[in-house]
């Protein structure tokens, strides 16, 4: 029956999130809000279907272990650190004054002081989920502001799994000042040992096991195993070290993404991280009941403002005041207004305390789905607010004073790039392709080369050759081999499997390249055509070229009567 359950939770929860995510999304609305109405619908609180409210939980969790350590194997420790300056001083100062603004607006509304913490702990914290989601769809993930708010986050978790361990000791039966104190050592000594795990171990195990792993050539096997690192070290994190399996999956996201296996995990082994965030945002929709909402609307609106007023303010006065650009200021800001899953932890945490009631977490749940539903629409306002700034100048300047030098200011910078017409994109490195890199180079064209053989990756890399290890039918490794700048892809493996997805994703990154393709068979040339290839060869039709060409000279036909000869050629056989 239990699997039965998961399965009817998973079909009916992806189905409503999908007719939902779909007509939210052509109303100009993110998903995200028809996915978390997708919830209420499935929820138990509402007619109709009802889904396995525990199972979508315990579903989600493992999306928010995929997605942190995708978000891991993207952060590199470097950026991290290079954030730390306004990360760990913003986290402290929003989550003191979010605790201290939820505390005051609970005992206004009848609550004691340790209810009041706790909602105040839970306003205090922001979802890892929608944050990423959010700042990934407007493709800021990857930019200084992108790398403050994930760096900030970072902070907030370990403050999080310091709560969980002090709050036991605070309100548990056995609590007492020694045991606090107390509390307080065994969780800085455990999550100094992750880390320190994680830096040294990690770092010399991991990537031994992917090398021997990809050896193999073995596609499921490498899945696998980047599956069991993340999951692996996620679980072992909350087992052995007791914090968060978010963050464990996090630190084990930077160990392999410091390996050269890193693109091929992100684009490879995750491919179900989407589907599991999506069951996160129904499993939260399932949790709240309408009816609350006419019960205690001044709870819920205080809870929110904390959150979307609050919050931001905070977080927007102190990395402006560390003089970054206002507009850093701002995406920082909105990014972190929100709350999610570590707030519903808490809650949980509460109710088994005894300290929080059923009205709390539906407050939580409430708030939650107000700010993850306005949060993409107030991001959507950074722009417009940036160019209404840029018709004040005296106000712009202003705002945007000397910005610090400290913090990567090379975040943001473009790449430089040679010229495009001088840059080729080649998916295989054998024999072929060996010969096409020579020649290009040969000619002044700068080759980059796409291969799944990390031996024949690292020689390229050694001889000065760009190189990327991954799948070229993934468009996150056509995107790190450049292919938006080159003039030119060619396709040069024999029977590769799924070419004609390696020239889609190819033409929607560039439309403008011009695709070169091979091919085994004379019979798979109108397919690569019709996905978008300029011209392909086939092994079949160079060979009866070359026998062609070798009569043709042999009876003593001019070269201008074999040139003639060849392009008819390779008109009938349908490769040009």
């Amino acid at each position: 029956m239990h699997a039965y359950d998961l399965i009817l939770t998973l079909t009916g929860g992806l189905t409503a999130a999908l007719v939902f995510g779909y007509v939210t999304q052509r109303i100009g609305l993110s998903p995200i809000v028809g996915y978390l109405l997708a919830g209420i619908l499935v929820g138990p609180h509402t007619p109709g279907f009802v889904a396995d409210s525990k199972l979508a939980e315990q579903l989600a969790e493992i999306g928010v272990i995929l997605l942190m350590f995708g978000v891991g194997l993207q952060f590199h420790v470097e950026e991290l650190l290079a954030v730390r300056r306004v990360a760990i001083p913003g986290a402290i100062a929003q989550s003191l004054v979010a605790t201290v603004l939820g505390a005051l607006l609970a005992r206004a509304f009848g609550w004691d002081w340790s209810a009041g913490l706790i909602l105040g702990m839970a306003l205090a914290v922001a979802s890892t989920v929608v944050l990423i989601r959010v700042l990934a769809d407007n493709n800021d993930l990857h930019t200084q502001a992108g790398h403050i708010a994930v760096g900030w986050l970072v902070v907030e978790d370990v403050f999080t799994v310091v709560a969980l361990v002090i709050l036991p000791a605070l309100f548990g039966s056995e609590g007492a000042g020694g045991s606090l104190w107390w509390a307080l050592l065994v969780t800085a000594f455990k999550v100094s040992a992750l880390m320190a795990f994680t830096a040294i171990v990690g770092t010399r195990v991991i990537p031994r096991v992917l090398d021997h792993v990809a050896n193999t050539r073995s596609r499921e096997l490498f899945t696998l195993t980047v599956l069991v690192t993340a999951l692996g070290i996620a679980v072992g994190s909350a087992l052995v070290f007791g914090v968060s399996m978010a963050l464990g999956a996090f630190l084990a996201g930077l160990v392999v993404g410091r390996s050269e296996y890193s693109l091929r995990a992100a684009s490879e082994a995750l491919p179900m991280r989407d589907a599991f965030a999506v069951l996160f945002f129904v499993s939260v929709g399932m949790l709240l009941d309408p009816g609350y909402l006419t019960e205690a609307p001044g709870l819920v609106a205080g809870a929110l403002a904390v959150v979307l007023l609050g919050k931001p303010m905070v977080a927007l006065l102190i990395v402006w005041a560390m003089r970054y650009p206002f507009k850093v200021s701002l995406t920082v800001a909105i990014a972190l207004a929100q709350i999610g899953e570590f707030s519903f932890i808490l809650a949980t945490l509460g109710r088994e305390l005894g300290i929080l009631t059923t009205g709390a977490t539906n407050t939580l749940v409430a708030t939650s789905i107000a700010s993850i539903v306005l949060n993409p629409i107030l991001y959507r306002g950074i722009r417009p607010t940036e160019r209404w700034l840029s018709t004040r100048p005296a106000l712009s300047r202003l705002l945007n004073r000397t910005v610090a030098e400290e913090d990567g200011q090379t975040h943001g910078a473009a790449p430089v790039v040679s010229d495009p017409a001088h840059r080729a994109v080649v998916v295989g490195y054998g024999p072929t392709g060996r010969t096409l890199v020579r020649l290009l180079r040969d000619n002044g064209i700068t080759p980059t080369v796409v291969d799944l053989n990390m031996d024949a990756v690292r020689e390229l890399r050694e001889e000065g050759t760009h190189a990327v290890y991954g799948d070229a039918t993934r468009p996150e490794t056509l995107e790190a081999a450049g292919v938006q700048q080159a003039s030119i892809l060619i396709l040069g493996s024999a029977g590769m499997a799924d070419s004609s997805e390696v020239i889609r994703n190819a033409r929607q990154l560039n439309p403008s390249t011009v695709v070169l393709a091979r091919a085994t068979y004379l019979r798979d040339i109108p397919t690569l055509k019709q996905a978008g290839a300029d011209r392909v060869y086939s092994g079949e039709g160079e060979v009866a070229l070359a026998f062609t060409e070798d009569i043709l000279d042999r009876l003593g036909a001019i070269p201008e009567q074999i040139d003639r000869e060849r392009e008819r050629a390779h008109r009938e056989l349908g490769e040009t």
